[in-house]
């Protein structure tokens, strides 16, 4: 079956408007800015790639996989912005400022919230398991969707990796600054997803 741009432009582009590299670039910095240069690097590749393999997953069986668990979207939408909700009331307290010093927990930062459920997250996997349904068993539009989620993510890692150069812009009060604004963006998001889920679940009763 012959390559489906069509199918392949319309997933990237819906995938790079959900996953927003340009906005995550704000909560990558506030999380890792004052981590070791090493680290920053590490988890600018590790977040896309840890939202890859969920992406994937999803794309491949994502509705076995929610049916079998009897779980629907809104019920992803409501986890979800519980997660971020706590991860915005970290950095709007300070208790969750990035560490000076690399620890045992730093993979924690690249898996959660980067990699899921920030890029990860329920619109990008809806949006998934919505295009590989619509693909009919088309080999062709199953490769360009497999092509499209890989480009967002580039574009993801590219952004990230990028954005490290304004840590020497910044300076440490400016990375301060930069995690309360982003915890009140994250915490308006987590509000929206949770709001999102519930008129969902309404929908559906």
């Amino acid at each position: 079956m012959p390559f489906e741009l069509s199918v392949y432009t319309a997933t990237a582009i819906t995938l790079i408007v959900i996953m927003d590299p340009p906005g995550q670039v704000p909560v990558f910095l506030s999380l890792v800015g004052r981590r070791p240069p090493e680290f920053r690097r590490k988890a600018a590749w590790q977040a896309p790639l840890v939202s890859l393999f969920v992406i994937s997953l999803f794309a491949v069986g994502g509705r076995a996989i929610l049916a079998y668990l009897h779980i629907g979207i809104p019920a992803l939408q409501g986890a979800g912005g519980l997660l971020l909700l706590l991860v915005a009331l970290q950095l709007l307290t300070g208790s969750g400022e990035p560490r000076t010093a690399a620890s045992s927990d730093d993979v924690n930062v690249a898996l959660v919230p980067l990699g899921t459920p920030l890029l990860a997250g329920p619109g990008a996997i809806a949006a998934v398991i919505v295009a590989v349904s619509e693909g009919h068993g088309d080999i062709g539009a199953y490769t360009a969707i497999g092509a499209a989620i890989l480009t967002a993510h580039a574009v993801v890692c590219l952004a990230l990796l990028y954005s490290t150069t304004l840590i020497r812009i910044l300076k440490p009060g400016g990375i301060t600054l930069l995690a309360k604004i982003a915890g009140l963006l994250l915490a308006a998001i987590a509000v929206q997803l949770v709001a999102t889920s519930v008129i969902g679940f309404a929908a559906t009763a």
